[in-house]
């Protein structure tokens, strides 16, 4: 629990609370419905009752920091306190709702505990507080959740038409296969970088994936696909993706293409579309058959040790306005369901949900952070363009066959599983090829086989880049006599990666080997370290991703070499594996990076 505590007998509200959360949050010991009658008289006592009477000028200000989409309906509330002189402490209740973006308060929250000048967060889901928490940044305590909405696609008239829309119903699998493989429906979503309607839609399509096909490869190759075509129409953020829609019913703008047909959103949101003066057409709701994502406002106490008692105080007293009948009418006319998540008839109906849509389906349980840093890391990767320069070892062990592989060495296994990786990337990638073992060339232990270049380019004999560095993995063989000289050869490319940094691309350097340092006479691990120390940038990263294949590989060196780059080390046994571990390790790295 953090330096926040609430007065006893207080009634937080607990609207849409998500089941299995593991954050920090304040046990109600008294139902809302308890606190509100038996309270009654001692609230009276208290002052904390709005009284209707002027404020004589004495107040306790209250700041409160909200995801845009719903801080209208919180200043409504903030307004009524104060129209109504509402008291906290025997003085008036004074709350300034200030809109900032979930994301960009999270992005400072992770980094390093700050002071901020609110002393209340209410983001639009818990996934940016479960980030911040997971980060040991800002101390947080979350007390409740305000309200919910279920994310569903919203399509304009003649697309939902097309779909089937309102008898057909779809799985997050069909629904995502309509949509995007239909070339004449555009569909927009929201970047789940900055979004959690994006990046909770994206968890959704990734579990349906992972249930329909019973293979986690097959799952992840599934939503990386997904990715790609919805990041062809993705925006910055939710405002930013409603923007895109139609400004009106005319059969240009429907036609325009630059104009989506179809938004991955929140109910809410479609909500506010549709009964919003700035025109265009209304949105139809599509909810998803098997468990839709909901967002679901957290109501988040920032622990900072400037913030008073008084203010904690008047804190949970706008807490209990919100859980009160205004309150709730107040979210609700904003669009937002209460009553712990159930649906409201005029909100569904406005936003443009119908029967036999499933808006009345409960969510389905809420992805962990591990899970959502996953698929952050494969929206990275799949969205953004990779320069990756990859260096395998070349010892003599390399030979050495794998037990129970048909006489497969280590080298044949580690060849096929890195061209398998090559496979997964675009055209638009650069990627590159160096092989070490001592005194591979003259007095280096190195050398470079395909230099990091964009796979799509093509040679003056027409042939792509990808194509020779295919023909470069193939032609990886163990040099006979030769020993791992891997510092040395960790130093070289770590340089030449950084030095040939590419802005806007993920870059990363991997490395393969499976054995531990052998050349004595270069560079040592102390001094390798600290040189890695001062050429990493975290303003140009350049994660440094380790594999080490067998129990010979000195994992903990590796561990040592790839902490200061951001990046990772990792042991496989078979090196048919190393594939799927870099794609994962990248995936991790990549939702490390900024954004």
């Amino acid at each position: 629990m953090g330096r926040h505590s609430l007065p006893d007998g207080s009634a937080p509200a607990s609207t849409g609370s998500r089941p299995g959360a593991r954050r920090r949050t304040i046990a109600i010991s008294t139902g809302l419905v308890l606190a509100v009658a038996a309270g009654s008289v001692v609230a009276l006592r208290s002052d904390l009752l709005p009284f209707g009477e002027p404020c004589d000028g004495q107040s306790v200000r209250l700041d409160v920091a909200a995801s845009p989409d719903i801080a209208p309906a919180l200043d409504a509330v903030a307004k009524t306190a104060r129209e109504g002189a509402a008291r906290t402490d025997g003085r008036c209740l004074d709350v300034k709702i200030t809109p900032r973006p979930a994301h960009e308060i999270a992005d400072a929250f992770g980094q390093r505990p700050v002071d901020p000048e609110f002393q209340v967060w209410i983001p639009d889901s818990s996934l940016w507080v479960d980030r911040v928490d997971a980060g040991s940044g800002t101390p947080l305590t979350t007390a409740g959740t305000i309200a919910s909405s279920p994310i569903a696609l919203g399509a304009v008239p003649e697309a939902a038409k097309a779909l089937g829309w309102p008898k057909k119903t779809y799985t997050w699998t069909e629904l995502t296969e309509a949509a995007t493989t239909d070339d004449a429906l555009r569909l927009g979503v929201a970047d789940p970088a900055r979004s959690a309607t994006g990046l909770l839609a994206l968890a959704r399509i990734n579990a349906a994936n992972a249930k329909d096909t019973k293979d986690g490869d097959e799952a992840d190759t599934r939503t990386a696909a997904a990715a790609k075509l919805l990041y062809q129409r993705v925006a910055d953020g939710d405002g930013q993706v409603l923007a895109t829609l139609p400004r009106d019913d005319s059969g240009a703008e429907q036609g325009n293409p630059r104009r989506n047909q179809a938004l991955l959103l929140s109910e809410q949101a479609a909500y506010a579309h549709n009964t919003g003066e700035d025109g265009g057409p209304d949105l139809d709701l599509f909810y998803p058959q098997n468990g839709t994502a909901q967002l679901d406002y957290p109501y988040t106490l920032v622990d900072d040790d400037e913030t008073t008692p008084a203010q904690t105080r008047a804190a949970n007293r706008f807490l209990t306005l919100l859980s009160e009948p205004g309150g709730q009418r107040a979210l609700r006319r904003h669009g937002f369901r209460t009553d712990n998540g159930r649906p409201d008839s005029e909100v569904v109906d406005a936003a443009g949900g119908r029967e036999p849509q499933p808006y009345s389906a409960d969510p389905a349980d809420p992805p962990s952070v591990k899970e959502l840093q996953a698929l952050l890391g494969m929206w990275t990767v799949t969205v953004q363009s990779a320069r990756i320069t990859t260096v395998v070892d070349a010892s003599a062990s390399m030979a050495n066959p794998v037990p129970d592989r048909g006489g497969q060495s280590r080298m044949d296994l580690a060849k096929n599983s890195l061209l398998q990786a090559l496979a997964t990337f675009t055209p638009e990638d650069e990627i590159g090829l160096w092989k070490f073992a001592t005194y591979l060339d003259g007095n280096k232990d190195h050398v470079e086989l395909s230099p990091t270049n964009r796979l799509g380019d093509r040679d003056k004999d027409g042939t792509t880049h990808r194509d020779a560095l295919a023909a470069a993995f193939g032609s990886l063989a163990p040099v006979p006599g030769g020993a791992t000289g891997l510092y040395d050869t960790t130093l070289a490319a770590y340089e030449k990666a950084c030095g040939a940094y590419a802005s806007g691309k993920f870059n990363a350097l991997v490395i393969v080997t499976d054995g531990a340092n052998d050349d004595s006479s270069g560079i040592g691990l102390d001094s390798l370290v600290g040189k890695l120390e001062k050429l990493a940038d975290p303003k140009r990263p350049v994660p440094l991703i380790a594999i080490a294949i067998g129990a010979q590989a000195d994992k903990s060196a590796l561990d040592r070499i790839a902490a200061p780059t951001g990046g990772s080390a990792h042991r496989v046994d078979d090196p048919s594996q190393i594939h799927q571990v870099i794609l994962k390790a990248i995936m991790a790295a990549g939702s490390k990076g900024p954004r």
